[in-house]
């Protein structure tokens, strides 16, 4: 790793790897994971990419509109139209990258329906598609000469310099610091500010923290997704039971082994992943129970076995075999719709800093995504931020310059417990319902353990980084929440 490059990523997730391989090969890049490269939220999303690659049974017009019922027509529809229309484009292009998509016995690719779609247009491999795209995204990144990714390195500190950026480093116990033109943030989500998440270790919010502290603006931060058909386990991180699976057609069950939604949307269970966890909710209260069922059973064991793998064999981790067994399910955490904000190439309110992928709101999603157009979305802006910084990088002639700098990084130990009261706050107060009085004691709170982080004087490790994320970005939410 060298002291300067063209550009910056920060994460190597799909918008990441995607914007770094659209970027031009004159451009030096330098990708940085704080974790193992192929470790994001990316590499867990199962459904698929949402995507109209033939106009025969479909069209933009639909995906659009579909697109803009499930975000409750609070999308920016010209980020909508960018991503409808641009998308194949992107998608054919990861083809070329050796991308598999499943294939039916003459060839063509095949489509599920997931909730919120009128056309079955969403491509797959099997159900294991990010980690796919993940997968050969890395590959074809690794050839590249003018690409250096760097794992187990954590951005603590980013500000802008004369000519760009200069980006505080922890590699290997260490501090460091790198300089780039131009910086795209890829950092993926804020999962980990709340007590259960389908999102991975990694996804405490720092992309948000970092643009926050550059005076980026902040988006709608409060539009936080929750999946309703998470395995309904004692892990932290809960295992995803896609959309997919009940695209293909389970029923949702109560504690009575009843189907219920037909008592709250006529969509049942194939309405917008919002609708579901709110009528889940509902039916709770109703009930008095927590306990809901997926029922795959009238599928078959083959088909089961060949379509959903890599759930088949989570949930028989779980003694659950979904050939035969109910699929014990509740809401969780899963998606962000807001973020930094960015404009239609990508671009936030900072000169020369980027956003995309789950961190950014581009206003593609509206109030709640549909699903399967998250993958769609880090593509499709992942290539314009690569086009716009190519664009700008043609214009001038202008470099960043490292200087010289001294890190301090000692300091007293993080606290304990912290970061599990953070969650707590943010599970008691904005799940799925929101609970006014808990945001608001909350918030106070929250706030307190964001000061003395601030002015705590503790070691810079990743853990203080991750926990700084995690109470700036549940200041924000809660924040938002409580002016609303």
């Amino acid at each position: 790793m060298k002291n300067k490059y063209d550009v910056l990523i920060v994460g190597t997730g799909v918008g990441g790897l995607y914007t770094a391989l659209s970027l031009p090969q004159n451009l030096s890049v330098l990708m940085l994971t704080k974790n193992e490269e192929k470790i994001s939220n990316s590499s867990l999303a199962q459904g698929g990419v949402a995507v109209v690659l033939s106009l025969e049974n479909d069209s933009y017009e639909l995906h659009m509109e579909d697109t803009m019922i499930a975000g409750q027509r609070a999308n920016d529809p010209d980020a909508v139209n960018v991503l409808v229309h641009q998308g194949p484009q992107e998608v054919r292009q990861i083809m070329n990258y050796g991308v598999d998509f499943d294939k039916a016995a003459d060839g063509s690719i095949l489509k599920t329906l997931e909730g919120g779609h009128c056309r079955r247009r969403i491509v797959h491999h099997k159900d294991t598609t990010g980690a796919e795209i993940v997968k050969k995204l890395l590959l074809e990144a690794h050839a590249r000469e003018n690409i250096t990714i760097q794992d187990n390195t954590m951005v603590y500190a980013l500000e802008k310099v004369k000519g760009g950026f200069c980006a505080d480093l922890l590699t290997d116990g260490k501090s460091a610091s790198v300089y780039a033109k131009y910086c795209v943030l890829a950092t993926g989500g804020i999962g980990r500010v709340y007590k259960y998440t389908t999102n991975p270790k990694v996804a405490t919010g720092d992309g948000v923290r970092l643009a926050y502290e550059l005076g980026a603006a902040i988006k709608n931060l409060s539009y936080v997704q929750f999946h309703p058909t998470a395995f309904n386990g004692p892990n932290r991180e809960q295992f995803l039971i896609s959309e997919a699976v009940r695209g293909e057609g389970a029923y949702l069950l109560n504690c009575k082994k009843e189907r219920f939604m037909h008592r709250y949307d006529q969509r049942l269970e194939l309405a917008p992943r919002d609708v579901v966890s709110k009528c889940i909710i509902m039916e709770s209260r109703k009930t008095g129970s927590n306990e809901f069922y997926l029922d795959i059973t009238h599928k078959s064991r083959e088909y089961l076995l060949n379509r959903f793998p890599g759930i088949y064999e989570g949930c028989l981790k779980q003694n659950v075999d979904i050939s035969k067994d109910l699929i014990p399910v509740f809401p969780c955490q899963h998606y962000l719709m807001g973020g930094i904000g960015v404009d239609l190439d990508a671009r936030t309110t900072v000169d020369g800093l980027y956003a995309v992928g789950e961190c950014s709101c581009t206003g593609v999603h509206g109030k709640n995504r549909l699903a399967s157009n998250s993958l769609l979305e880090a593509l499709v802006f992942g290539k314009r931020a690569a086009d716009d910084i190519a664009k700008l990088s043609k214009d001038s002639e202008n470099t960043v310059e490292p200087v010289e700098k001294t890190l301090d990084i000692a300091g007293a130990p993080l606290p304990k417990g912290l970061r599990t009261e953070i969650r707590s706050i943010m599970q008691r107060a904005y799940f799925v319902i929101p609970d006014p009085g808990a945001v608001r004691t909350g918030l106070k709170r929250v706030d307190a353990i964001l000061k003395r982080l601030k002015t705590g004087h503790f070691a810079i490790t990743p853990d203080y980084c991750e926990a700084l994320s995690l109470a700036t970005v549940a200041h924000i939410i809660l924040k938002e929440v409580d002016e609303t």
